[in-house]
C-alpha cells in the first residue's frame, strides 16, 4: 500500500497552478451590444465568426443611445456596434472604451417604407407623407437613435416636418419603428435600408430610398468596451468584421463600407 499513500501525498501537494491540478475548460464567449439596424445582417456574420473562432457570442440589439448610457453605467458588454460613430467616440473620451479599437464599419441609409397592401405610393418620395391616407408616420426616437435623427433631418430638408409632426409615432429603436409600420400601427415608416432589405420586410413591403444628401451621414462604428475581460477575443471579432467578405455582406444589406 506504500504506492497508494505516496499517490495521496502527491495529489495533496498539487496546487491549482500545478500540472496535477484538474484542467478547467475556458469558455470563449463575448457579449455584443449591437444597433438595431444590424438585426437582419449581423446574425449570419456572427454565426460565421463563432464557427471560425470556436467562440460563443451573445448579441443584444437595441438603440445605440441606450447602449451608450448602459456602458457608461458599467453594463458588462465586450463590444459595442453603434449606429452613430459619436457614441463610441464619446466612450473613448470618457475612458469607457479603448481608443485603439475604434473602427468605422459602415454608413447606413434610410428609406420610406410601407406595406404592399397599404395603397400608398411611396415611389413619390417623402412628399407622400402629406397625403390624407397617411395618418401615422413611424420614426425612431431622435433622442437615442441616429436613424430617428436622420428621419427628422430629411423631413425638415423637404419642409415637411411641421405638417408631419402631428402624425409621428416614435419607436425606441429602428427595429421597433419597422415593426410599427409592418404591423399597421403606422401607415409608413422611415426606417433603415438594411431592415427593408431583410427577408421579412422585403416580402411584405415596398420602399423608396431617401437620398443621402437629405440628411447627415449615418456613420457607424465598433469599439471594445474598456471594462471587457475578453479584449483579445473582442479584437478577434473586430478583425473578422474588417474582412472583405464581411464588407460585401454588409453592402448587400444596403450599407456603404467605403
Amino acid at each position: 500500500m506504500r504506492w497508494f499513500a505516496l499517490l495521496v501525498a502527491v495529489v495533496a501537494m498539487a496546487t491549482p497552478e500545478s500540472p496535477l491540478a484538474p484542467v478547467r475548460a475556458q469558455t470563449r464567449a463575448l457579449t455584443v451590444a449591437a444597433a438595431s439596424d444590424l438585426q437582419a445582417a449581423l446574425p449570419e456574420i456572427i454565426t460565421g465568426f463563432e464557427r471560425d473562432a470556436k467562440i460563443t457570442v451573445t448579441v443584444s440589439f437595441g438603440s445605440s443611445g441606450n447602449f451608450f448610457a448602459q456602458i457608461q453605467n458599467g453594463a458588462p458588454y465586450d463590444v459595442f456596434l453603434s449606429a452613430d460613430i459619436d457614441y463610441p467616440r464619446q466612450l473613448v473620451a470618457s475612458k469607457h472604451a479603448d481608443a485603439s479599437s475604434l473602427y468605422r464599419y459602415a454608413t447606413g441609409r434610410i428609406v420610406l417604407w410601407t406595406r404592399k397592401d397599404s395603397g400608398i405610393d411611396v415611389e413619390r418620395g417623402l412628399p407622400v407623407v402629406k397625403d390624407s391616407a397617411v395618418k401615422r408616420i413611424a420614426i425612431a426616437n431622435p433622442k437615442f437613435a441616429p436613424y430617428g435623427r436622420a428621419a427628422e433631418a430629411a423631413l425638415r430638408r423637404e419642409n415637411l416636418y411641421d405638417s408631419a409632426r402631428a402624425k409621428l409615432v416614435v419607436g425606441d429603436n429602428i427595429s421597433q419603428t419597422a415593426q410599427l409600420a409592418d404591423s399597421g400601427n403606422a401607415d409608413v415608416g422611415i426606417i433603415a435600408l438594411s431592415l427593408a432589405l431583410g427577408p421579412a420586410l422585403r416580402a411584405s413591403g415596398r420602399f423608396f430610398e431617401i437620398p443621402e444628401s437629405a440628411h447627415p451621414p449615418i456613420e457607424q462604428a465598433a469599439v471594445i468596451v474598456a471594462s471587457s475581460k475578453n479584449k483579445e477575443l473582442a479584437g478577434e471579432l473586430l478583425a473578422y468584421l474588417k474582412r472583405p467578405q464581411i464588407a460585401r455582406r454588409l453592402h448587400e444589406f444596403g450599407f456603404s463600407t467605403k
